[in-house]
C-alpha cells in the first residue's frame, strides 16, 4: 500500500498530516507534482516525484502508478473519477472520500460549475482551508488508512 499526494495544490497541513501518518505506520507516501518538491528531512517514508510538463502530467503519473488498495489525496475530481474504478481509495483535503456511489455526482457538479464559469457566471471558490477542514481530513485519513491496512 502507498499514499499518493497530488501535491501541486494540496494544502501544507494535509501534506504534514500524511507525512506523520506515513512515518507512524511505515507506509510509503509519494508527493507527485510538476514542480520540484523535497521530501521532508528525517522521514524515509516520504519521497517526491517531479513530472515534467503541464498540470495533467502529474495526474497521469498517479493514474499510471496507483494500484488497488492505495490511497490518493487530491482535490481533482476528474482524477478521482479515474482512480475510484481501479479500486484506489481517494480522499480530498477536506476529508471527503470519493466512492463508486459518489464520484459520478461529484463529477457532474464539477462539470456544471465549470460550464457556469465559462459563460461568465460568478460561482466563487471553495471556502478557506481552516481548522475544521484540517480536523475533518485528519479523521478521514485515519479511518481510510485503518481500513486499507486491515485489508492489506
Amino acid at each position: 500500500m502507498k499514499i499518493w499526494i497530488d501535491a501541486d495544490a494540496s494544502p501544507r497541513d494535509v501534506k504534514e498530516l500524511v507525512f506523520r501518518a506515513a512515518k507512524r505506520l511505515g507506509v510509503p507516501a509519494i508527493l507527485v507534482a510538476n514542480q520540484h518538491l523535497h521530501a521532508p528531512p528525517g522521514n524515509p517514508m516520504v519521497s517526491a516525484v517531479w513530472v515534467n510538463g503541464g498540470p495533467d502530467v502529474a495526474d497521469q503519473h498517479i493514474v499510471d502508478h496507483a494500484e488497488a488498495g492505495d490511497l490518493v489525496v487530491t482535490q481533482d475530481i476528474p482524477l478521482a473519477a479515474l482512480l475510484v474504478p481501479k479500486g484506489v481509495a481517494v480522499l480530498d483535503p477536506r476529508g471527503e472520500e470519493h466512492t463508486e456511489e459518489t464520484i459520478g455526482e461529484r463529477l457532474s457538479i464539477r462539470d456544471f460549475m465549470e460550464q457556469a464559469r465559462t459563460v461568465g457566471m460568478v460561482t466563487g471558490g471553495p471556502p478557506p482551508y481552516d481548522a475544521r477542514a484540517k480536523q475533518a481530513f485528519a479523521g478521514a485519513l485515519d479511518r481510510a488508512l485503518t481500513r486499507l491496512l486491515r485489508v492489506a
